[in-house]
């Protein structure tokens, strides 16, 4: 049976397309669909079939500035459609608009959020620049609504990557979810005896401004303690602006030496809302506790006292006062 396996994009590497990767090695054969990608990405999800992206992936900056050509993307979804149209059936991993891919056959969505920017308002409010685009986005974004909810249609079978998320899908497309958890590397991220525990704190994401780095450099401006960052992403320099000697900014690392550093750290600090979260399941594979906000998807991986700590606001008080926390409790790796 011919399988099309479709995503939004793959310009970047991060939880989603670890979870294509793993739908690439269930179904080795399957080609791959998606709105544009880079050479580097497709060799990091180990891909060598057919793929087929859309006329978008030839405009000039869309690799590197996607986020400006956001109302063009429904469009070039569709332009999809002629291709995909004959599989009998179709994976989406989605987290934008691909699930408005139209097949004759089956198709599966397998979401990792609704269409954030479109639905959350805390998402937008919290957002740097939409306070100097407000008049020009609310209509912009009313207009993508409709769309995003009419392509809600499409899929014949929904799959949330945790319930927080199969809550939203419910609430924002009106539609039910089966909850299949992602899936971590546990052969690269695994617990090894002897190790010992160096006076470190672990952050690890992309530097975007919902990850909310910058409450986490905050606070540890004021507690004065070594804090390592992981990652990279348009708010790199505003973030090193703020941050005083003893953070590090790190970049990506090789998949070994971010395990060492798993292993290694107190604790990973992660005070943002995710809508499941595949890096504290990363640090605690690796016997290190998170110190987390607490709600999203993180609340269904992490237990309390076990295997990390929460913290109730979104505030420097709060994860300063969980860090002094922490500090109290004896942790069994």
């Amino acid at each position: 049976m011919k399988i099309a396996i479709a995503c939004d994009f793959l310009n970047q590497f991060g939880g989603a397309e670890r979870v294509l990767k793993a739908f690439l090695e269930l179904f080795p054969e399957a080609d791959l669909f998606a709105l544009f990608g880079k050479k580097e990405i497709l060799k990091k999800i180990s891909f060598k079939n057919k793929i087929f992206f859309s006329s978008l992936n030839k405009v000039p900056l869309v690799k590197e500035r996607h986020r400006w050509f956001i109302p063009l993307m429904p469009f070039f979804v569709k332009t999809l459609n002629l291709k995909i149209k004959n599989y009998p059936l179709v994976i989406s991993s989605c987290s934008s608009y691909i699930k408005g891919l139209k097949t004759s056959g089956i198709h599966i969505c397998y979401c990792h959020t609704p269409t954030r920017y479109l639905w959350e308002k805390r998402y937008l409010k919290e957002h740097p620049s939409a306070k100097h685009f407000h008049f020009f986005l609310n209509p912009l974004i009313f207009s993508l609504r409709k769309i995003d909810f009419a392509f809600s249609k499409n899929p014949d079978f929904w799959i949330a990557n945790s319930y927080f998320t199969a809550q939203k899908i419910k609430k924002f497309y009106h539609q039910k979810a089966l909850v299949i958890y992602p899936p971590y590397e546990e052969k690269k991220f695994f617990y090894q005896e002897g190790i010992l525990k160096e006076n470190f704190y672990l952050m690890v994401g992309r530097l975007l401004f919902y990850k909310k780095f910058d409450l986490a450099i905050k606070a540890f401006n004021k507690l004065k303690l070594p804090l390592l960052i992981v990652g990279q992403g348009p708010f790199e320099k505003s973030l090193k602006k703020i941050a005083h000697q003893n953070i590090k900014f790190l970049g990506w690392l090789s998949e070994e030496k971010l395990r060492k550093l798993y292993q290694k750290a107190q604790a990973l600090i992660f005070p943002q809302i995710e809508d499941f979260g595949l890096v504290p399941l990363e640090a605690m594979a690796c016997g290190t506790p998170v110190i987390a906000f607490n709600f999203g998807g993180q609340k269904e991986s992490i237990k309390e006292n076990i295997s990390g700590i929460f913290f109730k606001k979104q505030s420097e008080e709060d994860l300063i006062e969980a860090i002094k926390k922490f500090q109290k409790i004896k942790f069994d790796y």
